[in-house]
């Protein structure tokens, strides 16, 4: 009996370093771990940025070449030819202008939401001016006059819908980088 007491005296203090020691090193490593993960994802971040920064700034770009190019007068001039009729021109711009959107529905994913949606207001309300323009003029008129409508609107009104949504996605952009 005395010979086990003589034992325990020595294992005892043993096993309590040892599970001290165990436990201090765990709660170490479990935190240097912790910090590990935390600075891979911050590098993960930082890279992402590195590479996604440029995508979505190409994104704002062909998004505000789309503007341009849906914008009443520089869409009338590209679309439009001498034997069309109201009809035609209207049918021909309106397809321009959903074709160029549809060619651009991918950069949707690099923009914010509300941007996205100001583009899609903007498409929508030329085509609804358009509409309401050609609705005033006689279908099988000269394309002329529905060109030189859409003009005078264009001059008469201080900002068209697209200028406005250029306006609101350099301001985002802006703000973002």
């Amino acid at each position: 009996m005395s010979e086990i007491l003589e034992i325990l005296k020595y294992v005892l203090p043993s096993l309590v370093v040892f599970a001290s020691s165990y436990f201090l090193l765990k709660q170490f490593m479990e935190s240097d771990q912790r910090k590990r993960m935390i600075e891979m994802k911050m590098m993960n971040k930082a890279d992402n940025q590195q590479f996604v920064t440029p995508i979505r700034l190409q994104a704002y770009e062909r998004i505000v070449l789309f503007l341009e190019r849906i914008s009443p007068n520089s869409l009338v001039l590209r679309v439009s030819e001498p034997q069309m009729n109201v009809l035609q021109l209207q049918t021909a711009l309106i397809f321009s202008i959903r074709q160029e959107y549809e060619h651009n529905l991918s950069q949707q994913l690099y923009v914010s939401s509300k941007a996205w949606q100001i583009v899609k207001d903007a498409k929508e309300d030329l085509i609804n001016v358009i509409s309401s323009i050609a609705a005033n003029i006689d279908k099988t008129a000269d394309s002329s006059e529905l060109a030189k409508a859409i003009f005078e609107l264009t001059s008469a009104v201080e900002k068209m819908p697209v200028e406005i949504a250029i306006e609101i996605l350099k301001n985002e952009i802006q703000e973002q980088f």
